[in-house]
């Protein structure tokens, strides 16, 4: 018990162990459970032996989907999980694009893993089922057939051992390499920008002058891209520049056209200014006006009003004779003293 306890923690701390390098044995006595007892639970140093196998090629959530329910399937499990070789994948299914020890060690680092077996065999036998304890084979229910079988697992389920998983749909290692395959352009011009050759890359001379001359034009493409998305940014901050001058300057334009009218209208202050400045020049320039009747001077009464002379021009003619020219003397003699 106290080993199954250190090897869970393990499992979360550490890469789970591979079978042929640790000594993990059930010490419990191994009797047959049936799927309804196992799902009930059993005791805690008697887990559960669940097994899955696969080829887990670029390593990827589907796979960890599948292994995961595996995982829990029962109360108390122990997950190991059987990865075929180099070899026998080549012979029965195909190139892989990870070799052997990378799929290894890809699973040793899944979380659900508590064991990994090594050179798992392509058909399970009785003795590797003996030999590993193993109670439960999981994996989909979809027939898998190879090596000559319609269903390799099909013993596997006549002997009441299978328990089915649910496939992640979308996700494939089929799926991945076909995305590759598809888009090879894209990912060999991708490898040569990063530093890969083109021999490292099996392309040949012309093709490898052609995907950098496309990176280059790519590259140029990015930055008119690039340019042009500046370039708007700068067209429509102008614009809200634009629309935000042109409002001021109708609320100025208004404003200034309010005092305009209100200083120059027709009812204006420069007019009434200008009537007032008028008036006063005009005051100023016109003379004032004599009284219409003036108060009367008292007079002396012993003095007589002055008479009133008219000074007209009179011919005089030399006298005729000593006699009318003494005459004419004293008649202006008289006059004067009646005037004094």
């Amino acid at each position: 018990l106290n080993e199954q306890i250190h090897l869970k923690c393990l499992t979360l701390t550490a890469p789970a162990p591979f079978a042929d390098e640790t000594n993990c044995q059930c010490q419990a006595p191994h009797e047959k459970l049936t799927i309804a007892q196992a799902r009930l639970g059993t005791p805690a140093d008697r887990p559960v032996r669940v097994y899955a196998d696969g080829i887990f090629d670029l390593f990827h959530s589907g796979h960890a989907r599948a292994l995961m329910q595996a995982k829990t399937l029962f109360p108390n499990s122990y997950l190991l999980v059987g990865v075929c070789s180099d070899d026998l994948t080549h012979k029965f299914k195909g190139f892989t694009v990870m070799n052997e020890a990378e799929r290894y060690e890809a699973l040793r680092h899944c979380r659900y893993v508590d064991e990994v077996i090594r050179d798992a065999p392509w058909t399970l036998t009785p003795e590797f089922l003996e030999k590993h304890k193993i109670d439960f084979v999981a994996h989909d229910d979809i027939p898998y057939s190879s090596a000559g079988s319609d269903d390799v697992y099909k013993h596997i389920k006549e002997a009441g051992m299978f328990v089915p998983t649910q496939r992640t749909e979308g996700i494939s290692t089929s799926d991945i390499i076909t995305r590759i395959v598809r888009d090879y352009d894209v990912y060999a011009r991708r490898n040569l920008q990063r530093g890969y050759t083109a021999k490292e890359l099996n392309v040949s001379f012309i093709n490898e002058k052609r995907y950098r001359f496309q990176n280059q034009v790519d590259k140029m493409k990015e930055k008119v891209k690039n340019v042009e998305e500046r370039s708007k940014e700068f067209v429509n901050r102008v614009e809200e520049k634009s629309h935000d001058l042109i409002q001021k300057w109708e609320e100025k334009s208004r404003e200034f056209i309010g005092n305009f009218l209100e200083l120059f209208g027709p009812d204006g202050a420069w007019k009434q200014m200008f009537q007032e400045r008028s008036s006063r020049m005009l005051q100023a320039l016109s003379p004032k006006q004599s009284p219409v009747s003036s108060p009367t001077r008292s007079r002396s009464p012993s003095r007589s009003p002055s008479p009133t002379f008219s000074w007209l021009p009179l011919k005089t003619s030399p006298p005729s004779s000593p006699k009318a020219a003494s005459a004419s003397i004293s008649s202006m003699s008289e006059g004067d003293e009646d005037e004094k």
